[in-house]
């Protein structure tokens, strides 16, 4: 995504019979709340989180360091203005057909995730390199930034179904599913502002920005055969294709995705497109030569600042709700979408403080609906529906995101971020209902 596991702490005695946890017939709550219910954490649990976090972000530093060696590698091959845009959409093009068959056949749920993780980060760092031996013309980078994007499913939904595995309560009786998945989203978060900020500072030689991403995913590689399986962790039975959309079969799971395709309606395309924003609206005010760096500082905070949002709404939603969570965050994050387009030259404080909002509240609820997902989802098809939700949610922004420069140029920066708070504003009804179902009862131990 092996060290032998140490053996965790036996959890305390079940819950007396006269306060069960209840859920109604068709969902499944939480294995790691209901058959594990321990107050303390496991003998471990820490270090393989802090081991986990360490080896995904290592990992996915090949996914962030494309938007860094793009510009260079596109003057040095002499590639067409096509060629360079494939070389980013390439990426998610790869993610999503590593999902597609990882999901379609079962392989986050039937093979051992840690030898899983380290084999697609292995052949990510490997495809990284192909470009230092191979030509480096447009068909060479395309196809290895879709390779790294394809290896990419073996990363990112395995390391969310790996961190579920040490989910448990706490001696109040609250899940800390949404913080520790929180925690892994809150760093990639983070990891993907770092391409802004090498921007910022002059950036580096493509050739050893290319070296320093393989020998980092080599290191995650390495790291995440140290992780320990939670108690938690749960098996696969026999698979068969049809469980690949066992996320749609259920209107929990279904109202639960469809929550998530909102939110990711609008996160990438916000991402992709805020820096284009930003360095267009400084340049009218304030103006001046430094405006263009002003811009790229403004967004790699926007980007970056999305970490907390990631850990504040991990914390809040297992202590509030899932549902309530995610609305907020949604609500937030479509107003700002709606009106900071209109804003474009106006006060620079004023659309910063927007911007920062927008980057707070944007990704803060990403980690919720995942932890949704395991909690109402079949233990052991955890790490299938997780990647099948990924897949659909990459596959939407590849839309989003070229809509938007085409809405710019018709009508302007206003209809065009506005045209992101859709997804939001869906997402907000997908969740509404969702809190009012019976099976939102094994959401966050009763936390809806």
């Amino acid at each position: 995504m092996t060290a032998p596991a140490p053996t965790p702490s036996p959890p305390p005695a079940p819950q007396p019979a006269s306060a069960p946890m209840t859920a109604p017939p068709d969902a499944r709550p939480d294995a790691s709340l209901d058959t594990s219910p321990w107050a303390t954490p496991p003998s471990g649990k820490a270090r393989a989180i802090a081991l986990l976090i360490a080896a995904q972000v290592a990992a996915m530093s090949l996914w962030f360091s494309a938007a860094a060696v793009v510009p260079e590698l596109a003057a040095a091959a002499d590639l067409t203005g096509a060629q360079a845009a494939w070389l980013t959409s390439a990426v998610s093009a790869g993610f999503v057909v590593g999902t597609l068959v990882s999901a379609g056949l079962g392989l986050a749920d039937r093979l051992d995730p840690r030898r899983f993780f380290a084999l697609a980060t292995l052949t990510a760092a490997g495809a990284n390199l192909a470009l230092l031996m191979l030509p480096p013309d447009g068909a060479v980078a395309v196809l290895s930034r879709a390779v790294i994007g394809a290896a990419s499913a073996g990363i990112y939904p395995v390391g969310m179904r790996l961190a579920a595995s040490w989910a448990g309560r706490d001696a109040h009786g609250r899940s800390d599913t949404g913080l520790l998945v929180g925690l892994l989203v809150g760093a990639l978060t983070l990891g993907s502002a770092a391409p802004y900020a090498l921007d910022l500072a002059g950036g580096l030689d493509w050739r050893r920005t290319l070296v320093t991403g393989s020998a980092l995913a080599s290191l995650g590689a390495g790291l995440i055969l140290a992780v320990p399986l939670g108690p938690a962790f749960a098996r696969a039975p026999r698979f068969h294709p049809r469980d690949a959309w066992a996320g749609w079969r259920t209107p929990a799971l279904r109202l639960a995705n469809l929550g998530y395709l909102g939110h990711m309606w609008e996160l990438y395309a916000m991402w992709a497109w805020i820096g284009a924003f930003f360095a267009a609206s400084f340049a009218i005010d304030p103006g001046g030569p430094a405006a263009a760096a002003q811009a790229k500082a403004a967004t790699a905070g926007v980007i970056a600042l999305g970490a907390v949002g990631c850990l504040l709404a991990g914390w809040a939603a297992d202590r509030i709700g899932r549902c309530r969570v995610t609305i907020a965050a949604m609500t937030t994050s479509g107003l700002c979408a709606a009106g900071i387009g209109f804003l474009l030259g106006g006060p620079p404080w004023l659309v910063l403080a927007v911007g920062l909002i927008w980057g707070l509240a944007v990704v803060a609820d990403s980690a919720q609906f995942s932890a949704g997902l395991i909690e109402l989802a079949p233990a052991p098809l955890t790490g299938t529906v997780l990647t099948m939700q990924t897949c659909l949610g990459f596959l939407l922004t590849m839309a989003t995101i070229q809509a938007v420069p085409l809405i710019r140029d018709a009508a302007g920066w206003g209809p065009a971020f506005a045209f992101l708070a859709l997804g939001p504003a869906l997402g907000v009804i997908a969740m509404a209902r969702l809190k009012r179902r019976p099976e939102a009862a094994a959401l966050a131990g009763g936390r809806r």
